[in-house]
C-alpha cells in the first residue's frame, strides 16, 4: 500500500491526515526499519507492507469503534507499538499505557515515543498476568487492546482485568476469530466480559480476513485472575 492509497483508503472511513501527522507515519516506519537492524522487532520492513500490514491494519480498530474521545487505552503486547500508537497519531487526545514483556521493546518504544512527540503515553516492562494484578492500574482502562498476541480465551483473562466495568476489551485477530470465541465463552463470562460484536472485513490489496471483536467488561473480575504468569496460557479457563 502506498502512501496516496493510505491516505485515500482512511479518507473513505473519514479519517484525515494533516501533513504533521503523515511525518509522523513517514518517521515510524523509518524508526522502525532502523531498529529493526538491531533487534526483532517485525517481520515486514518494505514501505508498503509497514503501511498496510501495520499502520492501516492497526487503524482499522477505528472503523468500527469511537476512538473521538478522551480513552484511557492500555495495549497488551504492542510489541513494536501496534495498533495503540498509530490511533494515537491519528486521535491525539488518546492516553495510552503499552505492557510488554520484553524490555528492549519498551526501550524502542520510548525512543518512538520522543521522536514522534507522542504525550500522554506511558510504557511499562511487565507481563501482562502481573499487570493485571497491580492495584494501580486494574480495571482501569476504558479500552483494552490486543492485536494477535494470542488465543481470545488467554487474551480475555490478560486483558479484561485492566478493562473498566463498562469499558470494553478489543481484540484484532486474523482468520478464524468465531471457532475462538466459541472456545473462551467460559472465560471471557469467567473474568467479567459479554461479546458484544465481531466484525469481520479484508485487508485492501491482498484480501487476507481480519476480524476485531468488541467484548463489554459488565463486573468486576474475581481476584484470582489473572492467575501467575505462564497459566493462562498452558491451562487456559474452559
Amino acid at each position: 500500500m502506498d502512501i496516496n492509497t493510505f491516505l485515500k483508503a482512511l479518507q473513505e472511513h473519514g479519517i484525515e491526515l494533516d501533513d504533521h501527522q503523515q511525518r509522523q507515519f513517514q518517521k515510524y516506519f523509518e524508526i522502525l526499519v532502523e531498529w529493526n537492524e538491531k533487534m526483532n522487532l517485525t517481520a515486514i520492513t518494505d514501505q508498503e507492507g509497514v503501511y498496510l500490514k501495520h499502520f492501516y491494519d492497526s487503524l482499522t480498530a477505528a472503523f468500527y469503534y469511537d476512538f473521538n474521545q478522551p480513552l484511557r487505552i492500555c495495549d497488551v503486547g504492542a510489541g513494536a507499538g501496534f495498533p495503540s500508537l498509530p490511533l494515537k497519531i491519528v486521535f491525539p487526545q488518546l492516553k495510552v499505557t503499552i505492557v510488554d514483556s520484553l524490555k528492549k521493546r519498551i526501550t524502542f518504544l520510548n525512543h518512538l515515543a520522543h521522536e514522534l512527540e507522542l504525550d500522554d503515553v506511558a510504557f511499562y516492562h511487565d507481563r501482562a498476568e502481573n499487570f493485571g494484578k497491580n492495584a494501580n492500574f486494574r480495571e482501569s482502562y476504558d479500552l483494552v487492546m490486543a492485536r494477535a498476541v494470542a488465543r481470545m480465551s488467554v487474551l480475555s483473562e490478560l486483558c479484561l482485568p485492566l478493562t473498566t466495568k463498562g469499558g470494553r476489551f478489543l481484540a484484532m485477530k486474523g482468520p478464524n476469530l468465531k471457532d475462538e470465541i466459541e472456545d473462551a465463552k467460559v472465560a471471557i463470562q469467567t473474568v467479567g466480559g459479554e461479546v458484544l460484536d465481531v466484525h469481520t472485513f479484508e485487508l485492501p490489496e491482498e484480501g487476507s480476513e481480519r476480524n476485531i471483536a468488541i467484548i463489554e467488561k459488565r463486573r468486576k473480575t474475581p481476584k484470582k485472575y489473572p492467575r501467575k504468569a505462564g497459566t493462562p496460557n498452558k491451562t487456559p479457563i474452559e
